[in-house]
């Protein structure tokens, strides 16, 4: 027995991006429309809706969203009636988080999880509209919005069902040219996050199916794409994207987002390159400690054809996976600025996490920190 929740609609496939002015305009004309750092990439698609008869208000986002970021967008925000996110995770979730609190009577706080009280939305949130430019969190199809709160020094949740997006919009063109060290970093969060699911304790027969298509689709396009820029792989990166994010809204994650939550936010460090650096040492360390034997031995050789032909079993098919990553040009946790106080600390905070709740076996905080050292290059 299961629950399954997803986006009202979701648009996918190269050219999507043409049809969504229209769709927008439909739900509202006065936009909050947020952006990344460079305005540039989302002009045309402002243009048209003004065009067609939209007051758009642009809302940049220059990095992770904050409590402050958050709180800065509300005060510009007034009667708008939908909200349209179009960047990387982090725009999509900053987004998320304006459309749920612009109707919200309480103050964020008030609904964030682990530092704040966890309260659920007092109203609807506004209709949103998500359009990603990377492809890695999947957070156009997720229920919630990853805010820092840099006095707590974490990353936590504003989390609620009616979060979802009214649409998403997933062409896998605007990810094109997409930075290498981006696409590296996004690309292994992705994977990661069929990876969890596929393991979590809350796995159904619905996100089993999707995360048994897109762990070796990913693994090959990641692949590929640190060989190549092409669009081929990018359509499977985009589509592995997605899977992700319907997974792991339905069936969890697991520990190595539970660590990456407070190691991101005690350190600023990006969230897909931790992700990254951490995967093969859970995989390991879940294998090590009884997560489900047939699974595990499924996604060893998985990776094992794409990075180690040979490979036996898990411990050498994540060796290779790290190896290859460090090549590749991924940072270790050590690079990324993370010191020895802050692996324990997020070790401690860890604990707290929704993510670890769904992790396949109980880990100890000696077994993260034993994970997250091992996460560098040798």
């Amino acid at each position: 027995m299961f629950d399954f929740l997803t986006a009202t609609k979701i648009a996918f496939g190269r050219g999507q991006i043409a049809a969504a002015s229209a769709q927008i305009a439909a739900m509202g004309h006065r936009v909050l429309f947020v952006h990344g750092q460079n305005p540039e990439r989302s002009e045309e698609i402002r243009a048209q809706l003004q065009h067609l008869g939209c007051d758009v208000l642009a809302h940049p986002v220059a990095g992770e969203p904050t409590l402050a970021d958050i709180e800065a967008g509300l005060r510009i925000a007034g009667d708008r009636q939908v909200v349209v996110a179009m960047g990387g995770g982090a725009v999509i979730d900053a987004g998320k988080a304006l459309a749920a609190m612009i109707p919200a009577p309480r103050p964020l706080m008030d609904h964030l999880e682990v530092v704040g009280k966890g309260l659920p939305l007092d109203r609807d949130p506004l209709p949103f509209v998500a359009i990603p430019t990377t492809a890695g969190t999947g957070a156009e199809v997720t229920r919630n919005a990853v805010i820092g709160v840099p006095e707590h020094q974490r990353k936590v949740s504003l989390r609620d069902p009616r979060m979802l997006p009214r649409l998403a919009v997933v062409d896998p063109s605007l990810t094109d040219g997409c930075p290498r060290h981006i696409t590296l970093a996004s690309g292994l969060d992705a994977i990661t996050q069929v990876i969890e699911p596929y393991l979590s304790t809350k796995a159904n027969p619905f996100t089993d199916a999707l995360c048994r298509d897109a762990i070796p689709r990913g693994l090959a396009a990641i692949k590929s794409l640190m060989q190549a820029d092409t669009p081929d792989a990018r359509d499977e990166m985009a589509w592995v994207s997605l899977c992700g994010g319907i997974t792991l809204a339905n069936s969890g994650l697991g520990a190595v987002h539970g660590l990456a939550g407070p190691l991101g936010g005690s350190t600023g460090a990006t969230h897909g390159a931790i992700c990254g650096a951490l995967l093969p040492h859970i995989l390991r360390l879940n294998q090590q400690k009884g997560a489900n034997t047939a699974r595990c031995d499924q996604i060893a050789a998985w990776i094992a054809a794409e990075f180690a032909p040979q490979a036996a079993d898990m411990n050498t098919a994540c060796d290779a996976l790290a190896d290859w990553a460090w090549d590749a040009g991924l940072p270790g946790l050590d690079t990324q600025g993370i010191s020895a106080q802050a692996m324990q600390q997020a070790a401690a905070a860890a604990a707290q996490s929704s993510s670890m709740k769904a992790n396949p076996v109980p880990l100890t905080q000696a077994d993260l920190m034993s994970a997250m050292q091992a996460a560098n290059p040798a």
